[in-house]
């Protein structure tokens, strides 16, 4: 099977408050807007898409219906810093601040208004201690 695209979908009861925020905050714009879905791009590169879709729809199994929980998605990012202060202005939560890991990533981590963590990440490079656990190809320039 060759896939031809892969994007996370967030179940809400509030569609057009989550899509706002991506749009917002995370710079994407809608390709497809209805009350129950939103498709999303990213004003940047359009391989990177989310869409936001009513929990409550019947597209969705019935026993399945219900609000994201327990979900974090990554955006790497050339400057987390400059997006950490623009959140920090705009109120959004902190729930770790700006930092260095020794594993590889400059970070920060927010939420939207479902509580979906998001990872604000820059790849550094990592200690010597973790840079034996990356494939080369894998390690940032």
């Amino acid at each position: 099977m060759k896939s031809t695209s892969y994007y996370p979908v967030i179940m809400t009861e509030d569609v057009q408050q989550t899509a706002d925020f991506y749009v917002r905050h995370l710079r994407f714009e809608p390709l497809f807007t209805s009350d129950w879905y939103v498709h999303l791009q990213s004003k940047e590169d359009e391989h990177v898409t989310l869409a936001v879709l009513d929990c409550r729809h019947e597209t969705v199994p019935e026993r399945h219906r219900a609000p994201v929980r327990g979900l974090l998605l990554n955006f790497e990012v050339e400057d987390p810093d400059r997006l950490y202060a623009e959140m920090q202005d705009a109120g959004l939560p902190i729930l770790k601040p700006i930092c260095d890991e020794e594993f590889g990533q400059r970070h920060f981590i927010t939420a939207d208004p479902n509580g979906v963590m998001i990872d604000i990440i820059k790849p550094i490079p990592p200690s010597a201690g973790f840079a034996d656990a990356y494939d080369e190809r894998a390690l940032p320039t």
